[in-house]
């Protein structure tokens, strides 16, 4: 590939915010082992640019996520810097001036078009889903949808908004039949994603005001697929030392046990891969997107996807890498494959 001047944009605003910064230390490691000049920017920091003009590997640190995300008590001023950093003077040129930006920015504005939004107003050419791709697949509630409507299948869901109604009879029963999972509406790394069993714990006592949704808990196996262009990776399973796969079992060595190829039938692994391609297509993602589709098993074992990610993470402990690692692309294969499909 024609070597690069990139913009790896990771950090940003969201409960993410630390997965992702590690993430984009990854990724201008491997950028740079492709020959590839890359510039390190968080638009959330006091000082954006975190790293500039690298060139040689050596230059990138090791760096860790932390066991837990970051208090959302920060997130309006994260906000605030990340749209002055974006909208101005340095940052802005910068974007202008390199051949791409490698989105690595998880969660919130990075996965919800709002960062894309942005970029595209300004002209910057990115990694990644455009901003309605991100849109559509970032609310659970409205990415079921449409995901059910292309036949894809997933949980009952209920939408509930604590601060304006009352709890509908329908989530109601879902928890008087429950357990049952409840989580925001818009959200990523399984942040704040709890089980739920009884009516009194259903409104979470850190004082969040968010939407969120209820649906019933799925006792099966848990799996995920990455799909990157036209390629459906091999399955992982995820094999978890709790009854979810939440932050911490994500980012803490030990705390789940990822398997890939998943020892599963070829009729599940055939059935999962489809599935994932099938809600791939119908978010809009298509040839030149990417994205990790997730599942998990219904009491009989028939797989439900529980979401699609648009900016999945690229830490060393990522599903998406793990998967393609299975399919023989290593790490800095798989991201000059991101930086190749990109077409913003």
């Amino acid at each position: 590939m024609l070597r690069m001047r990139i913009a790896v944009v990771c950090g940003g605003e969201s409960s993410e915010r630390d997965v992702s910064k590690v993430s984009g230390w990854a990724v201008a490691r491997a950028l740079t082992e492709r020959g590839h000049e890359v510039w390190v920017i968080d638009p959330s920091a006091d000082q954006p640019v975190l790293a500039s003009a690298l060139r040689d590997p050596a230059q990138v640190p090791d760096v860790a996520v932390p066991r837990t995300p970051p208090s959302a008590d920060d997130q309006p001023e994260l906000r605030r810097r990340a749209f002055a950093a974006l909208t101005g003077a340095p940052l802005l040129p910068l974007l202008r001036e390199v051949d791409l930006a490698f989105l690595a920015v998880h969660g919130g504005w990075g996965e919800d078009g709002h960062l894309q939004s942005l970029l595209e107003m300004a002209g910057v050419r990115f990694t990644g889903a455009g901003s309605s791709v991100c849109a559509a697949a970032w609310r659970k509630d409205h990415c079921s949808m449409i995901l059910r409507a292309a036949g894809v299948p997933v949980a009952e869901q209920v939408r509930y908004r604590p601060a304006q109604e009352e709890l509908p009879a329908a989530a109601k029963h879902l928890i008087e039949t429950g357990p049952v999972v409840v989580k925001p509406t818009a959200d990523g790394s399984s942040v704040r994603v709890r089980i739920v069993d009884v009516l009194t714990d259903l409104v979470p006592t850190d004082g969040a005001d968010e939407d969120l949704v209820i649906e019933p808990f799925l006792p099966g196996r848990e799996f995920t697929v990455g799909v990157v262009g036209d390629q459906v990776l091999p399955v992982v399973e995820i094999q978890l030392n709790s009854p979810l796969f939440d932050y911490e079992a994500k980012y803490q060595p030990g705390m789940a046990n990822e398997v890939c190829p998943a020892d599963i039938s070829v009729t599940l692994s055939n059935r999962l891969r489809d599935l994932a391609a099938r809600a791939h297509a119908a978010l809009g993602f298509g040839p030149t997107g990417y994205c990790r589709v997730d599942f998990r098993c219904d009491a009989e074992g028939s797989p439900m996807c529980l979401e699609v990610n648009a900016l999945p993470g690229l830490t060393p402990n990522s599903l998406l890498p793990l998967a393609a690692r299975a399919a023989g692309l290593t790490f800095p294969e798989l991201v000059d494959r991101l930086v190749g499909l990109a077409t913003h």
